[in-house]
């Protein structure tokens, strides 16, 4: 797989005789593709029916004749304030009842269909104008971004009381599926059904659940009919650039209507405002050493196989409650760890700094001025070595993860613990992995089969999906299961007879509780256990026990079940016993250093601030090692 780089640009913010220019140093800098488009629509159609494609048309000679390729996204994130007069009622609307107005983006609901039809309008309007001359599309910008996926609006109301009646036939099968007995919250018709918000108290969970999936599903057909309307005149690869832990919707479900899928790394960013227990002090200026990586596997299975870099951080960004500078080298090494993780393109945002509007802050690869801004020569550096490097050759990770969002909904709703999040279980679980040096796949819930997996990690599914459960069963390789793993059905009751019951181990769950995570509890054997305790009866071997003598790792053959969350040195003592037990060859490596391999390479990563050693090579901060995979 050959791989390419590229960058994110806005002719309508330049002067055109500029386009030129920049399309040549485009080139001259090593870059393939260039993405415009997904922010113009009032340039496009500045009043209803009336369009202007000229300076598009000339955008589009101006940089494919300079010899890049081009992806064209659909400009719907940010819908012109004429389409608001259209549609008065088209808005978002949060939990508290209050509009999400015009004035920035992504002011929409998804479940308006005017809206949602004028959207896949616009798309099928470019596809049939560019289809022919595009290399790949982007759908909208940034699905869910600045919470935006569920929206307490009239159109969702009356969207959600229809996806009601399609799952639940009759209220009589919704009261029993829900449990409405409960409080007297019976209903007699889908009408009388409101969303789950301005509750006296917490709403049952079973109804707040399906308002989850339903606000996923909405997410999903929303895409759906912009890719039908971009198909119907273009056969250039579709994809959607995600975002770094937006949750709120199947990535899985979206994805599965297009060809790539990819998503805008920010790794300062995000350590600043969404890693949970980051470490800022020692990642600051580099970002933390395992979230970049984890979305890399979670959007190569999403994408089955391929993914993108539609943004790479190149400098501050803007967004997050401090936005330091990276430290010299990073930009460098967070393009080839995406590389090294099987993506086939990396792409900076953007090429120049705007010196207007909300995002004047935020670096490029240029200043505002023109000037080379530091991405831009370690983005040359990065160009220079994809020339002269061998074909990427992925290969499938000897360990795999499975993640699921609906188990991350079920957690919201359902917690529990006030920081018990199904998130930052499975980062803890990857974390460890990536601390003992094995590369890691990450699938979705609904996976057939762990065929060629040496070990597999099933935490927090709170209902096992039938295919997941059948493909356990017939796991050759170790599979761990655990904490909170099927206790639940799939709306959000308590299973009966009380699980987990999983394939080949089975046990009793007579008792969970939760507790502070800053009271953890140690474990004979070394670490500690966090935030969650399941008290289990079985018959199955006890492998582990708490300080109290409590089950904590059951097993019966090739089957284990871990009852608690472990901190980071009891999961790095577990999982290295598993993995060893498995015939995996484990690293113990030192806190910043990563490692990842491909068919060929082994590519080692130094996160950290101070110069780092591997196998007899030094690594400075921000160093980058690429080396022949062990045999």
């Amino acid at each position: 797989m050959k791989r390419t780089l590229g960058t994110c640009y806005y002719p309508e913010h330049w002067p055109e005789t500029q386009w030129p220019e920049d399309a040549a140093r485009m080139v001259d800098l090593g870059l393939t593709w260039v993405r415009i488009g997904e922010f113009a629509w009032s340039r496009l159609e500045p009043a209803p029916g009336a369009y202007d494609w000229g300076w598009l048309d000339r955008a589009v000679d101006v940089l494919t004749d300079a010899g890049l390729r081009i992806v064209m996204g659909t400009p719907s994130a940010t819908p012109p304030r004429w389409m608001l007069d259209r549609y008065p009622d088209m808005l978002a609307v949060d939990a508290e009842g209050r509009p999400r107005g015009f004035g920035s983006r992504r002011h929409y609901c998804f479940s308006h269909r005017g809206y949602r039809e004028d959207a896949a309008r616009m798309a099928g309007l470019m596809s049939e104008r560019y289809g022919a001359r595009v290399s790949a599309w982007q759908t909208d910008n940034e699905y869910g971004c600045h919470d935006t996926t569920l929206s307490y609006s009239e159109a969702a109301r009356l969207a959600f009381r229809a996806w009601l009646r399609r799952r639940y036939q009759t209220t009589d099968d919704l009261n029993a599926a829900w449990g409405n007995v409960f409080w007297s919250m019976t209903y007699s018709d889908f009408d009388q059904i409101d969303l789950p918000n301005l509750t006296v108290t917490e709403p049952n969970p079973s109804h707040l659940l399906a308002f989850r999936r339903f606000a996923s599903d909405e997410v999903v057909a929303w895409n759906r009919a912009q890719v039908d309307a971009i198909r119907a005149h273009s056969d250039a690869p579709i994809s959607h650039n995600y975002m770094g832990r937006v949750l709120e919707f199947d990535h899985y479900a979206v994805g599965a209507d297009m060809e790539i899928a990819t998503w805008d790394s920010y790794p300062m960013g995000f350590l600043l405002d969404r890693v949970p227990d980051g470490d800022r002090g020692a990642y600051l200026r580099q970002g933390d050493p395992d979230f970049q990586a984890f979305h890399h596997d979670l959007y190569r299975a999403v994408g089955r196989g391929r993914w993108w870099i539609m943004e790479q951080q190149p400098g501050p960004v803007n967004w997050a409650p401090w936005n330091p500078a990276p430290l010299p080298g990073m930009v460098r090494l967070w393009s080839w760890e995406a590389f090294a993780h099987g993506a086939e393109t990396v792409a900076w945002f953007r090429w120049r700094q705007a010196p207007f509007a909300q995002e004047q802050q935020h670096a490029g690869l240029l200043r505002p001025d023109s000037t080379p801004a530091q991405g831009f020569h370690e983005a040359a550096q990065v160009a220079q070595e994809v020339a002269e490097a061998p074909d990427t050759a992925p290969v499938q990770a000897p360990v795999a993860l499975i993640f699921d969002y609906a188990s991350q909904w079920a957690w919201e709703v359902q917690p529990q613990g006030a920081d018990f999040d199904y998130f930052g279980l499975c980062l803890d679980m990857y974390r460890a992995l990536r601390a003992l040096g094995l590369s890691v796949d990450i699938l979705p819930p609904d996976t057939p089969t762990l065929d060629g997996y040496a070990l597999t990690l099933v935490p927090g599914l709170l209902t096992l999906a039938e295919p997941l459960r059948r493909a356990i069963a017939t796991a050759k390789g170790r599979v761990l299961t655990g904490p909170r793993t099927d206790l639940k059905t799939a709306e959000l009751t308590t299973k009966l007879p009380l699980g987990p019951d999983l394939p080949g181990l089975a046990a009793t769950s007579v008792m969970e509780e939760s507790f502070p995570a800053d009271l953890p509890r140690p474990l004979p054997g070394g670490g500690r256990i966090v935030k969650w305790l399941e008290h289990l009866e079985t018959d199955a071997q006890v492998v582990d026990v708490t300080d109290e003598g409590t089950p904590l790792l059951l097993r019966d053959g090739n089957r284990l079940h871990l009852a608690a969350w472990p901190d980071k040195i009891a999961a790095r003592r577990l999982l290295g016993e598993l993995a060893r037990e498995a015939g995996l060859e484990t690293m113990d490596l030192p806190e910043g250093l990563r490692v990842r391999d491909t068919a060929t390479e082994r590519f080692v990563f130094n996160y950290g601030a101070q110069a780092q050693d591997y196998d007899g090579h030094s690594l400075p901060p921000a160093g980058v090692l690429r080396l022949n995979r062990p045999s």
